[in-house]
């Protein structure tokens, strides 16, 4: 069966979390974070069982400390988290060939800040042909209004813009599915 080309396929899918960093979060909307936070946790808890791949990105964690605990906790095993200074992820050393090697070209991205680092990440590897959907209950902005122009910008560019259910609905694809009702139930 044909599908429509940006419907997200679990064979060329990757998650990637982007400085859920505690300190960060510390500074957002409260319930804007636990958000971002419980959304992100649904969404890396169906990328294990379904064996999507996930990278994460710190930045500066010496002064903005390391990923959430909750997230961190969540992560795959063998998620590599790859420190950074540069606000894309692209500039971080070695994110781009980890994501090459994956050989997927369906990129999910999640985290803080919206109109900084995803707002970055997102146009870079747009440029660098992949296919980007951002996630805009899994991911915050300090102020709202950051967060807003950031995905107008990020629409008008042809970043997919959506939400952590339209992500797991895509992933299974059919009620039918083996782990429908165990990743159906990460809806909250």
């Amino acid at each position: 069966m044909n599908t429509h080309p940006t419907l997200l396929k679990t064979l060329d899918s990757v998650l990637v979390i982007v400085d859920m960093q505690g300190r960060l979060s510390a500074v957002m909307a409260e319930d804007d974070a636990q958000m971002m936070h419980e959304n992100t946790i649904s969404l890396l808890e169906a990328a294990q069982k379904l064996t999507i791949p996930v990278l994460a990105t710190e930045q500066y964690p010496q002064g903005l400390g390391g990923t959430e605990k909750s997230v961190q906790d969540a992560l795959p095993n063998n998620a590599p988290i790859f420190e950074k200074t540069a606000f894309s992820c692209c500039g971080a050393s070695g994110f781009m060939p980890a994501l090459e090697h994956t050989q997927r070209k369906q990129i999910i991205l999640v985290g803080q800040e919206a109109h900084v680092c995803v707002l970055q990440t997102a146009l870079d590897l747009a440029a660098h042909d992949y296919q980007v959907h951002v996630v805009e209950d899994a991911i915050c902005s300090r102020r709202a209004e950051h967060k807003f122009f950031a995905l107008q910008r990020l629409q008008a560019q042809g970043i997919i813009v959506t939400n952590y259910e339209s992500v797991l609905f895509e992933w299974l694809r059919d009620a039918a599915h083996p782990d429908f009702k165990e990743i159906s139930s990460l809806l909250r």
